[in-house]
């Protein structure tokens, strides 16, 4: 099974979203755009699509922007790809109106590829968007942890929180905090 672009790109904004959650300023559809070199007329369609599903608050106008409408970790994938993909009928089988297969009543292949379909989706079920930020959680001796995310490709980064800096870690690195918990308190407001 290959997932569409649609929804690759839809995962993709959700996740640079939730990268910046905390953030001052919203995230833009340009700034997504740029980022993974997406057309901005496209990304906007699927701006839309997620706005109108209630995960993303959209503000127009100037200094108006996009973020999560709910925490990362309410997000689930498995959700998010069923509502972006249009086809699951991997086979023709899988689509009794339009299925011409005259094996159909012989072979156990739809039912193979169903079971394969339905352990792909159970997968994807187990994990939120929070889940496909990669974590660091460094452990200095002697310290309270920080728990921060890895500067990746695609992915915006920021200046690291001040608690991180209390702990000495430098004022600008390749980290930023999007996954450290709501009710830490190392957490940027």
């Amino acid at each position: 099974m290959r997932l569409t672009q649609w929804t690759d790109y839809t995962l993709r904004v959700l996740m640079y979203c939730a990268a910046c959650d905390g953030r001052p300023q919203p995230v833009t559809i340009t700034e997504v755009a740029e980022s993974y070199g997406i057309s901005r007329s496209h990304l906007t369609k699927i701006v839309q699509q997620l706005a109108a599903a209630g995960l993303l608050e959209t503000t127009r106008g100037r200094g108006g922007g996009m973020r999560l409408m709910r925490p990362a970790g309410e997000i689930n994938v498995g959700v998010v790809v069923r509502a972006t993909e249009t086809d699951f009928s991997l086979v023709e089988c899988f689509d009794s109106a339009t299925n011409q297969c005259r094996l159909s009543s012989h072979c156990r292949l739809q039912g193979i590829l169903g079971e394969a379909m339905h352990s792909f989706f159970a997968v994807l079920d187990r994990y939120t968007l929070a889940d496909l930020l990669v974590a660091n959680q460094p452990q200095l001796a002697g310290q309270q942890s920080v728990s921060l995310v890895r500067l990746v490709p695609g992915l915006p980064s920021r200046e690291v929180p001040q608690a991180a800096a209390s702990i000495g870690l430098p004022a600008f690195t390749p980290f930023q905090a999007a996954s450290v918990p709501a009710d830490d308190p190392t957490r940027p407001r």
